[in-house]
């Protein structure tokens, strides 16, 4: 019988919902999807619930009309900003005498990952294991089954703030949905845009977003750094308003269309017409006026984003590469050469027709969507994790615009 995933983006500048099918296989079809403004985010930040589950609900009942379902509950994205990740390990005695691994066991190791003292205002949102290990014996995936004396594990633990995620429960209930639970979006991100080389050899993965980017580094197979700053595409709109005395509107436009990270590559350095927000009057500017603003701007992501990795020493030895994603840089030709300059790595940037996605703006939403389903898949084996165990949620329809098997 196929199950319903639903998740909701909260980006600086819009919502998403997507909502996808699960079949007994685990395979994922996208049944829709739709985006809302949203402006009640600043950095990161939900600082207008009323803005944010005005957004939402108009985000929903689009998805809903749609796809004539019910979304009742939701998985939500949470930026790095919010998140904290670090590695714990705890053990225990195989309970049975046989000493088969049953998914008790499971259970009990991962309650003693998740035995760990906190800042009160901090709560665990998800425990991701890394490895069991059985009787010395590393890289296990699944133990359950196998015959052991004792049974370790080391896992991710994702912890955040609980105000964060109160404002986002709130904003949520607002619009008359749920919260299923919180997936941490580099992680969902990492996931769906990195391949297991990257992942083993080293990623520097620099998302950017509107007014964030998240900043994951991989290697080994694990997530050694997960952070953000507070910068983001909005502010190189910004930059060109400003700098220019153009409307947002049209610094937004004059971005798209003359979208170059590097002036040494504009090949044709044409005259433009602006204009002017403060005297409304026209005048005549270059395209390299433009971009110089566009890669000034450019050059500081980047540049920040080196100088976080640098403070973490994980640039020292480092042989991987550096992979570009977000809509906040996605479309800005020259990206790669820029970020080449700063971090003197191989780097590409994400190809989103290959990830199943038509804009980058649905990568973060169908990065939830994914990771949920392998959750689900992975989880099924051993009964599930903690308390952020993906649910598998039956749709129910309006009509039988999707009739089950």
């Amino acid at each position: 019988m196929d199950d319903i995933i639903s998740c909701i983006d909260i980006g600086t500048t819009k919502v998403c919902a997507m909502v996808a099918k699960l079949d007994e296989n685990g395979n994922v079809e996208v049944l829709g999807k739709a985006t809302e403004p949203c402006s009640g985010v600043k950095k990161g930040v939900i600082v207008d619930i009323d803005s944010v589950s005005n957004a939402l609900k108009s985000c929903i009942q689009k998805v809903r009309a749609l796809l004539n379902i019910d979304i009742e509950s939701v998985y939500v994205n949470v930026m790095g900003s919010h998140v904290d990740v670090f590695c714990n390990k705890g053990s225990v005695d195989v309970s049975r005498q046989d000493h088969q691994i049953t998914s008790a066991d499971v259970q009990k190791v991962l309650k003693k990952v998740e035995d760990v003292k906190l800042p009160e205002n901090v709560q665990i949102i998800d425990v991701i294991p890394r490895q069991y290990i059985v009787d010395g014996c590393d890289e296990i995936v699944d133990p359950v089954g196998m015959a052991g004396v004792k049974l370790e594990l080391e896992a991710d633990v994702v912890v955040g703030k609980i105000t964060t995620f109160n404002n986002i429960v709130k904003s949520l209930e607002n619009a008359n949905v749920k919260v299923n639970g919180f997936i941490a979006e580099s992680l969902a991100v990492g996931d769906l845009v990195l391949n297991p080389e990257e992942k083993e050899i080293g990623a520097i993965l620099i998302d950017v977003g509107g007014g964030v980017t998240n900043i994951s580094v991989y290697k080994n197979k694990c997530l050694f750094l997960y952070d953000s700053i507070p910068v983001g595409g909005d502010h190189i709109t910004n930059d060109i308003s400003i700098g220019l005395k153009v409307s947002l509107n049209d610094a937004e436009k004059l971005k798209r269309e003359y979208g170059l990270a590097l002036t040494s590559i504009i090949s044709n350095d044409h005259d433009i017409t602006i204009n002017e927000i403060s005297e409304n009057t026209k005048r005549t500017i270059k395209v390299s006026e433009v971009v110089e603003i566009i890669e000034a701007r450019v050059q500081e992501i980047f540049s920040l984003c080196r100088e976080m990795v640098e403070r973490e020493g994980i640039l020292n030895g480092f042989t991987g590469g550096v992979v570009l994603a977000g809509g906040g840089i996605s479309y800005i030709d020259g990206s790669i050469q820029s970020a080449k300059e700063i971090f003197g790595l191989p780097v590409r940037v994400v190809s989103y027709k290959s990830l199943g996605v038509k804009s980058a703006e649905h990568v973060t939403a169908m990065a939830t969507i994914r990771y949920v389903a392998n959750r689900i898949k992975s989880e099924t084996k051993s009964g599930g994790t903690k308390n952020n165990k993906p649910n598998r949620q039956k749709a129910k329809k309006k009509n039988l615009a999707f009739s089950k098997k």
